[in-house]
């Protein structure tokens, strides 16, 4: 096993744990930090985040909050790890005292994951608002239903530090004479450039782990006594323009997605639809290439790219080859790699911009959970007429799949209310969907159709009382 080193809390670390262990059972069993909640180890309820600041390509110190039973150990190296005990001063902060002034705090079970979720929030936000403060919590449950306690001590905060912290040019600095972080911050960033690394080149001969939302769900055991190759440290994310194309790196997380002033210019703003997916800890992890290559035929960041028909760059080596991602799955859990192929990039044309783009899902809960049906759609329109149609959909197949049969009939037809009836009817058509946990096979086609009428009235503007007609 390889010796690396990072800063944890206020000490350098020096460990030869095995890269792939969770950090959360690290800074519990190995370190003994208890504050770090051991709960659900599906990255669902916040109970063990853990805040990881690195140094950018431009020397700044940046900080994610992040659920530390999804996290590889390895990726700690050179970097600085924070558990909730390392965020204490002499005495509360304000983030801990306004949880306690609003009895924000009832079996206390949950309240570390809270103050971590809420430290990592004020050293990102720009707004100070109490909404983005709200989505940058979703992740985090209060079993005892203690919300209007921890909403009103998110409000009192974020008033006390507006105005004294949101201007400041060093958010750090300014944290710190807040008292919301700890004298010992300011001097991270310099402790961090001068942090050597001790790991030799190639000592990772594991399995491939990019964002490991997934795989530390099903795959802990075999993933923590390894030496996982760590594809985030490996190929930066990204999102630029490239020989008229959109070009994402694999490594590309659903928050990078969601931030993207470059995917913002071309598809509008998806927040909306990645809301709806993960909470904020998960999609700073969840990335593009292992949403597509989990194959799972619900997986959501699939499903947005096949509506973009979107390209695969897949790499071995100095070998490149391009595939469409709609060729990509041979079968249930199948995929088109050869061995030792890798995601390197996702691209789509910049051309999308010419049309309009919409994403809809239907899950038991609205937010953080998986899909019973996903779909998205992208339309080019030419006045009342739909010139070009591209649909994708998730759940009622053993693959994501393409709506080809519904692109077909929507192409070069006038826009009405029966077409969106004539188009939902083909898309159930066109589909097999299994009964399974997530609703019967006959629910599962009865929603798509919905998703597809629901498609052509948020991008066509057809009036809902027409398609209720139109349905008979």
């Amino acid at each position: 096993m390889a010796l690396f080193r990072f800063l944890l809390n206020d000490e350098i670390v020096e460990t030869e744990a095995p890269a792939g262990m969770a950090v959360l059972d690290f800074v519990r069993d190995r370190v003994g930090l208890k504050g770090t909640k051991h709960a659900c180890r599906e990255g669902d309820c916040g109970a063990c985040l853990v805040l990881l600041g690195e140094l950018t390509s431009s020397g700044e110190l940046h900080y994610r909050a992040l659920t530390s039973c999804l996290l590889p150990i390895g990726e700690a190296e050179g970097r600085h790890l924070v558990t909730v005990e390392g965020l204490a001063g002499a005495g509360l902060g304000p983030v801990q005292q306004a949880i306690v002034d609003e009895g924000a705090s009832q079996c206390g079970f949950c309240t570390p994951g809270f103050v971590v979720a809420m430290t990592g929030h004020l050293l990102n936000t720009e707004s100070f608002e109490l909404d983005e403060a709200l989505i940058a919590l979703a992740g985090n449950l209060c079993r005892c239903t203690g919300y209007a306690s921890i909403r009103r001590a998110i409000a009192y905060l974020l008033d006390d530090l507006r105005g004294t912290v949101e201007d400041g040019p060093d958010r750090i600095a300014a944290l710190t004479r807040a008292g919301v972080l700890p004298p010992y911050f300011t001097t991270v960033g310099e402790r961090l450039a001068a942090l050597e690394s001790l790991s030799p080149e190639g000592a990772a001969d594991g399995p491939l782990v990019a964002g490991g939302s997934d795989l530390y769900v099903q795959r802990l055991h075999e993933l923590e006594p390894a030496t996982p190759r760590l594809l985030l440290r490996e190929l930066p994310a990204g999102i630029h323009t490239e020989d008229c194309d959109l070009v994402l790196s694999a490594t590309t997380t659903a928050e990078d997605l969601k931030r993207s002033a470059v995917l913002r210019a071309t598809l509008g703003d998806l927040s909306r639809f990645l809301d709806l997916i993960c909470s904020e800890p998960v999609r700073q992890r969840a990335t593009i290439g292992g949403n597509i290559v989990n194959a799972s035929p619900i997986g959501d960041m699939t499903i947005l790219l096949l509506a973009l028909d979107a390209e695969l760059v897949l790499a071995c080596e100095s070998e490149r080859r391009r595939t469409p991602l709609r060729a990509f799955y041979r079968g249930y859990k199948q995929v088109d790699l050869g061995p030792g192929e890798i995601i390197e990039s996702v691209r789509f044309p910049a051309t999308r911009r010419s049309g309009a783009f919409n994403f809809e899902k239907v899950s038991k809960r609205t937010y953080l959970d998986i899909a019973s049906v996903n779909s998205a759609a992208w339309l080019r329109l030419d006045g009342d007429r739909i010139d070009e149609a591209i649909l994708s959909a998730g759940g009622v197949a053993p693959i994501p799949m393409r709506l080809a049969a519904t692109e077909a009939l929507l192409a070069g037809q006038r826009i009405s209310a029966e077409l969106a009836r004539r188009a939902a009817d083909v898309a159930r058509a066109e589909v097999k969907p299994i009964s399974d946990v997530r609703g019967s096979a006959d629910y599962k086609r009865l929603l798509l159709g919905q998703l597809v009428i629901a498609h052509l009235h948020v991008l066509c503007g057809i009036d809902a009382r027409e398609l209720v007609e139109a349905a008979g």
